[in-house]
Formats: structure tokens, C-alpha cells, sequence
């Protein structure tokens, strides 16, 4: 070999250890940045991102609330947050199923249980909802949304007198609650305590949080103990047909000279219909107001 060949050896060497060095150098650059793209992506949402999301629409607020729950379905707060959201946007039963499979990780939460109150209602099931929301107030005793969404949910079910102590359990830890003072007041109506529904009702229209439909569901516990200048003084702003329709509904039923036999063929359209007796159409002009249909 000669002398010019045994120097190149070596020298090449060089070259091929300089450029392994160089390839390892690159692939390890190449694995931290993915390694922290990684980290970045799955990184918990920072407090001014939440804060914004707070401010968003139903549908950017759910979108953003998904994200975060494929990245940490196990945190408890992401989880309230997100089915919470799925409930704004109306997916009720996609709200259901998320709860069903994430509330045994979270056995003593009983803001999981409320929102599964909540969505079972949305979808008309209110036994279930009832079992979701005392099985909350259990957790709880202090929840007065469970005990609320709990006499809700009775109501549904026609048991009236259970719904009242459950509403009463409500008031007991915010008796300032005007959704529930509402709904306490039309549940006493249906179980025909006029004198008691309109108290609870009148304190609920004093209260900063009442809407027009406290009002109207004032009013028309007043039209059924026949004070109908009363309830015209209530809700002077109801569209005039809306009055007249429950005045002529309150005052076939309170007049002493009908009798039931006259009723009935009165509100009879065909001669197979069944008649309603006074109790059920009070119940009927009830539900044209309606309970407020929130905990």
C-alpha cells in the first residue's frame, strides 16, 4: 500500500463517523420536536383559552369542550364542561351517553348526576331523571338543583304532593330560587291549593330573576279563584286572545249555575270523546302556561 493510500484511509473514516454523527443528530431533533408537538397538543386548555371559550357561541364552545375531552376524558371539571355544552346545543342523548360511561370514574360527583337529570328531562324521561337527581341530592343535601330537578321530574310523573317536599327541600337551602317558586306554586295548583300556589307565586314575581312567565302563571292562578280583574292586573301585557281564551276556560268552570252534565257536553266535540272532569281542566289550563321547565 502505498504512503498517499494509507493517510486516506483514516481521512475517510472521518468523513463517514462526522456524517453518522450528523444523521443521529438530526433523527434525535426530529423526535423532540414531535415529542413536544405531542405535549403541545395534549396539553390542558390554558385559563385565558377557557375564559374565551366562555364568551363563545353554543356551537364553538361544544367544539372546543370535545377537544379537550378526547385529550382528558378522565378529568372530572373537562367532563362537566363538555357534556354541559352538548346540552346547550341540544344533544341531549349524546350528553346521556357521555355521562353513562364517565360518572362510575366520578362516584361522588353530583354535578354529573344533576346535568343527568337535566338531559333525561330534555328526552322526556322523567323517571330516570328522578333516580339521577336523588341519587345527586344524596351525595349533596346541600344541592338544592338536585332537590329542584327531583320535584320537577315528580311532577311529570303526576306525583305532585313527593315533587312539593322536594321543591320545599329547595327553597330550605335558596328560598330565593324563582324557578322553583314557580314550579312549587303550579305544582300546588294541580294538587288544588290556589291560596298556597299564589303565595309562592307573588314572592317569585317580586324577585330580581322573574320573567314574564312567573307573571303569567300568577295570573292565571288568580283567574281560577275567579279574581279575574286581579290577574288582568297581573299580566296586563298577555296578547288579548291569550286572556280572553283562559277567561272564558275559568269561568265555564267556576260558574254555580252549570252543571257537570252541561260541561260535558259542552267540551264533548264527538259523541265517543271522553269529558273532562273540573279538576283535569284545571289541569289543562295549567299546561297552557305551563312549570318553567327548569331546576
Amino acid at each position: 500500500m502505498s504512503r498517499a493510500l494509507k493517510f486516506a484511509v483514516p481521512a475517510l473514516s472521518v468523513v463517514l463517523m462526522g456524517a453518522c454523527a450528523s444523521t443521529g443528530s438530526s433523527e434525535a431533533k426530529a423526535n423532540a420536536e414531535a415529542e413536544a408537538a405531542l405535549a403541545a397538543e395534549m396539553a390542558p386548555a390554558t385559563a385565558e383559552q377557557i375564559a374565551e371559550m366562555a364568551r363563545a357561541d353554543p356551537l364553538t364552545r361544544a367544539n372546543f369542550w370535545a377537544a379537550e375531552f378526547r385529550k382528558h376524558p378522565e378529568d372530572l371539571e373537562t367532563t362537566i364542561q363538555f357534556t354541559t355544552s352538548l346540552r346547550e346545543i341540544g344533544s341531549h342523548a349524546r350528553a346521556i351517553d357521555v355521562l353513562t360511561s364517565t360518572i362510575p370514574a366520578h362516584p361522588k360527583s353530583d354535578t354529573l348526576r344533576v346535568i343527568l337529570g337535566r338531559a333525561l328531562m330534555s328526552e322526556g324521561r322523567p323517571g330516570e331523571a328522578a333516580d339521577a337527581y336523588y341519587r345527586a341530592s344524596v351525595i349533596n343535601p346541600q344541592n338544592a338543583a338536585a332537590y329542584a330537578g327531583l320535584g320537577l321530574a315528580l311532577d311529570q310523573m303526576e306525583r305532585h304532593f313527593d315533587a312539593q317536599a322536594a321543591y320545599a327541600a329547595a327553597l330550605q337551602i335558596e328560598p330565593d330560587r324563582v324557578s322553583t317558586l314557580t314550579n312549587y306554586g303550579l305544582s300546588l295548583a294541580l294538587s288544588g291549593q290556589l291560596v298556597k300556589a299564589e303565595e309562592r307565586l307573588r314572592y317569585a314575581s317580586t324577585l330580581p330573576g322573574a320573567d314574564v312567565r312567573v307573571r303569567q302563571n300568577l295570573a292565571l292562578i288568580l283567574g281560577l279563584q275567579g279574581r279575574f280583574e286581579d290577574m288582568r292586573e297581573v299580566d296586563p301585557h298577555a296578547p288579548k286572545r291569550t286572556v280572553e281564551s283562559n277567561l272564558d276556560t275559568l269561568r265555564s268552570m267556576m260558574a254555580p249555575t252549570r252543571t257537570y252534565e252541561a260541561l260535558k257536553e259542552e267540551t264533548a266535540p264527538e259523541e265517543d270523546a271522553p269529558a273532562q272532569a273540573p279538576q283535569e281542566k284545571a289541569e289543562s289550563s295549567l299546561r297552557l302556561r305551563g312549570a318553567l321547565g327548569s331546576d
